[in-house]
């Protein structure tokens, strides 16, 4: 039986410098942020799908977003930030939170079949859910624009600039999956452990 926390999806040399660009516009005011979160909820979300959800991906955006006054849906923290540990402050914030925590460990430049599953199992909870990540959620993104509904907004920070936000279309869930087709190893389970049928991303058009 294969271990949970092994390597399910490993990032190629070829495609790094893919996924330095940012994925969505940049910003580092947490409030306008939020006001487009709402925005993208009304304008795209869908009645066939589950009510749209806010994930940040990382402890400095988790942070902000929370100080901002909105504690996300889905939340994947590590305990870092640029490989280094977070500045005390929000290391403690975060801790102090009352949310329901998923352990998973989740190796870098890689998606575990635990945390695809906690990601899976986060986007469908009623209350919010911080993903407690041994190792690094640096990936955790890109399978987040894959399963969270239409309407939904991934947050993830992007270093030295600030955080970037996707809202979830059919156009950038088409993007996220040529990105992550690109990944190396068992693409068809992770779609599985997502409970996402990638064939629904075509045809479905766009902004």
């Amino acid at each position: 039986m294969t271990d949970p926390t092994d390597p399910l999806l490993t990032l190629p040399e070829s495609l790094r410098d893919a996924f330095k660009e940012p994925l969505g516009p940049v910003t580092t005011d947490a409030a306008a942020l939020l006001r487009a979160v709402d925005e993208t909820r009304e304008r795209h979300g869908s009645p066939d799908e589950g009510a749209p959800r806010l994930v940040a991906v990382g402890d400095v955006v988790t942070y902000h977003l929370r100080e901002a006054g909105r504690v996300p849906d889905a939340a994947l923290v590590d305990g870092k930030t640029e490989r280094e540990a977070v500045r005390e402050e929000i290391a403690t914030a975060l801790s102090a939170t009352d949310e329901r925590r998923i352990p998973v460990e989740n190796p870098a430049a890689a998606l575990s079949a635990a945390l695809l599953d906690a990601l899976a199992e986060g986007l469908a909870a009623a209350e919010p859910v911080t993903i407690q990540v041994t190792g690094e959620e640096d990936l955790a993104a890109l399978p987040a624009m894959l399963a969270a509904p239409l309407g939904s907004t991934v947050v993830y920070g992007q270093p030295g600039e600030g955080m970037v936000r996707v809202a979830i279309t059919p156009e950038t869930r088409r993007e996220a999956r040529e990105l992550f087709e690109g990944l190396t190893g068992d693409t068809a389970a992770a779609y599985e452990i997502l409970g996402v049928d990638p064939d629904g991303f075509d045809g479905t058009g766009s902004e």
